[in-house]
Order: structure tokens, then sequence, then C-alpha cells
């Protein structure tokens, strides 16, 4: 038996509603990005450790991924994005009043969890909302809210914390304020799958069928470089400006942050204007030059070259991300979707976690000059590997 939900506004505002949810929840697990020279300087922590607080974040989000990956359609939309939200709330409040390590490890691992819940349902949630003939568009502003709230945390955080007072606790007050609003905005909006009367929680495993596998395989290479680099920008490029370039203004570290998640919000779109065929490619040779830029900008320590190639990797992250899901999918049996979807961004958030713990560890022994350059190059490595991949199988499989 099923349980009807009744709406308490329409589908077009619940939509809307949906959306900014998706952008403020989204919006929270970026915030911290500017933040970190200044939590290091407070509390006297090494910039390794800024990788394992980032890490952490990694980690809460495979654990929602694989705890609670089908709850939705269990329970609804409506309840999985309100619990996402409710952690959201509870990770601002950890780092609202952190005085330490531990709450700040709270805080990342809450706000990993509510990602992990948030993403896959906020995004089902608005196909589930829009119409028959709107659903493609529905795809691409879960993408732009999902990359664009991303995005918008470090900027906000940045301008906080240059400009306002307070700037380890003004950020998360306006956070909280924004969470709050998408709380309110969640319970108005209609529930749009049927509600089980006796819904069962399943955890679910990581599943990559025999005859998906060789193409998981070949896009999951590109979508782990350009992970990576985002891990890399998100974790520990304020450190780099800080430290290498003496950029100590925090709204400029926030706005760098945050053209990274633009143009990655771009490359996805460009998947629009280009052929499947020619996308993973592409994508690959996007992370290829923009890694190198990067490298080079470490070297010659130059910001221009820095943002530029972080801008053209981001360009390329996003259309290996969007292009590698639409191969996923159109290879994968339609009830195993979902599920093969998962274990592609549980990949992925490896790549954002682990490669940036050994940025860290090779910081504390090399120092960061050399590490970053090191992990810029050997991603490039990855891409160009993967880019050759899809260049020798044949025309057919691309």
């Amino acid at each position: 038996m099923k349980i009807a939900v009744k709406a308490p506004v329409g589908r077009s505002p619940g939509f809307a509603l949906a959306a900014y949810a998706f952008v403020a929840a989204m919006l929270g697990t970026t915030l911290p990005t500017p933040l970190y020279p200044i939590y290091q300087q407070t509390f006297g922590f090494s910039s390794l450790m800024v990788t394992v607080i980032f890490a952490t974040y990694a980690v809460g989000v495979i654990a929602a991924l694989l705890l609670f990956g089908r709850l939705s359609d269990e329970i609804g939309r409506r309840r999985v994005l309100l619990g996402g939200l409710l952690l959201a709330v509870a990770s601002a409040l950890a780092f609202l009043f952190a005085s330490g390590l531990p709450l700040l490890f709270v805080g990342r691992l809450l706000s990993g969890l509510s990602a992990g819940i948030f993403t896959g349902t906020a995004t089902a949630t608005l196909v589930d909302l829009a119409p028959q003939e709107k659903q493609r568009q529905a795809t691409l502003i879960a993408a732009g809210a999902n990359m664009g709230g991303l995005g918008c945390g470090p900027l906000l955080a940045g301008i906080l914390a240059q400009y306002a007072p307070q700037p380890l606790r003004l950020v998360f007050i306006v956070n909280i304020v924004l969470l709050l609003l998408a709380i309110i905005g969640t319970w108005l909006i209609p529930e749009p799958v049927e509600v089980k009367e006796h819904a069962r929680w399943r955890p679910q495993g990581l599943q990559v069928p025999a005859q998906v596998r060789a193409t998981f395989i070949r896009v999951v290479i590109p979508g782990f470089a350009g992970f990576a680099m985002l891990g890399l920008f998100t974790a520990v490029a304020p450190v780099f400006l800080s430290q290498m370039l003496h950029i100590t203004n925090h709204a400029l570290t926030g706005l760098i942050v945050f053209a990274v998640f633009a143009a990655s919000t771009c490359g996805q779109l460009l998947l629009e204007h280009i052929s499947q065929r020619r996308a993973l490619p592409l994508a690959c040779i996007g992370l290829i030059i923009g890694l190198i830029m990067v490298a080079g900008g470490l070297l010659a320590r130059s910001l221009t070259l820095l943002v530029v190639g972080a801008i053209i990797a981001g360009l390329g992250q996003g259309l290996s991300l969007r292009a590698g899901l639409a191969a996923i999918n159109a290879k994968s049996p339609a009830t195993q979707r979902g599920g093969i979807s998962s274990s592609y961004f549980v990949v992925l958030y490896v790549a954002i976690s682990i490669p940036v713990i050994g940025v860290g560890i090779a910081a504390q022994l090399f120092g960061l000059q050399v590490a970053g350059i090191a992990f810029s190059i050997i991603m490039a490595i990855l891409a160009l590997i993967a880019l050759l991949i899809l260049l020798t199988q044949p025309a057919e499989q691309r």
C-alpha cells in the first residue's frame, strides 16, 4: 500500500522552491574554503590537517551515497530533502561554535552527509516536478543549482570574511538563515512520488555490471582527474594563494574558487553543443592543458597562469562529468541505472579526498609548491592516459 501526500503548493512553485533548497544546501558545503587560512592561524594546524579536514567531507558524501542512495524512493523525496537540510544546519552550528579541530571535523562530516543525501534526491525531485517535455531542462537546472551553489559558497564566505566582522562566525549565521528558509520551502513543495506505507531501508553497495564495466572504466578516469582537481582548489588553493602568492584578500580567494565551479557548470552546458563521441576526448584535452597551466602557474608563482589554467581545467571537469554520466546511463539497464551512477560518484568522491591528502603529506615533506606542481602533473598524466584509451578504441564504442 502507498500513501498519497497532499501538496501544499503547485508543481511550478514547488520546482522553484526545490531548486532554491538545492542551491542553499550545496552553498553550505564550500563555505569553509576561503576560511582555511584563518582557521590555520587561529587554531595553529598544518596544511596537511587542512586536507584531512576537507577529506572528512568526502567520507560523509560516500557514506550517504552507500547508506541512503535509495531512501527517497521508499519514504518520499520531501522527507529526505528535509533530513539533508537539517544535517546542513547541524554542520553550520558545528562551525559556528568551533573552538578547535573536533567541531571542524564534525562540521565537515555532517556537511558531507547532507550533500550525499541531497544531491541525488534534489536532482530527482526537480526532474519529477518538471513536465515530461521539460525534464531535460530540469536536469540542466539541477546541474546549475548544484555547481552554482558549490561556487557561491566560497564567494559568499570570502566577501563576508574580508569585509564584515566575525569572519569565522557571521557567514555560518547567514548560512543557517538561508537553510531555515529552504526548510520552510521544502515543507511546502509537493511530494512527487508515492510514499510507501511500509518503507524498507536498504544500504546500497557498489554495482558495475559486466556489460557496463568497459564504459565505466573509460569515463571514470577523466572523472577522477577532474574531481581531484576540484578537491585541490576547494581544499588547498586558499593556502597556496596565501602562502605562495601572498594573497590575503579572502574575497579574491573566494572569487577564484567560484570561477573554477562556474567553469565546471559551463563545461556541463557544453554537452548541449558537442557530440557525445567528441565530448570526453575534448574534456581530457581541457584537463591536460588546464592542469599543465596550473603547474606552470605554481612554478612561476603567476596568479594569471594559475587562474586561467584552473578555469580551463574546470571546463574539462564539467564536460567530463556530464559526458561520463550520459555514457554510463546510455549503457546501463534502467533498473540498475541509479546504483551504477551512485558507484560512479563514489569513485569521484574518493578522487576529491585521498589525492588531496597526498598533497598535504607531500607539502609537509617537500613544501607546498613542489606538492602542487607534482599533483597537477600526475593528474594531467592521468587525463592523458584517459585520452589515449578513448582515441585507441573503435569509433563505434566511443
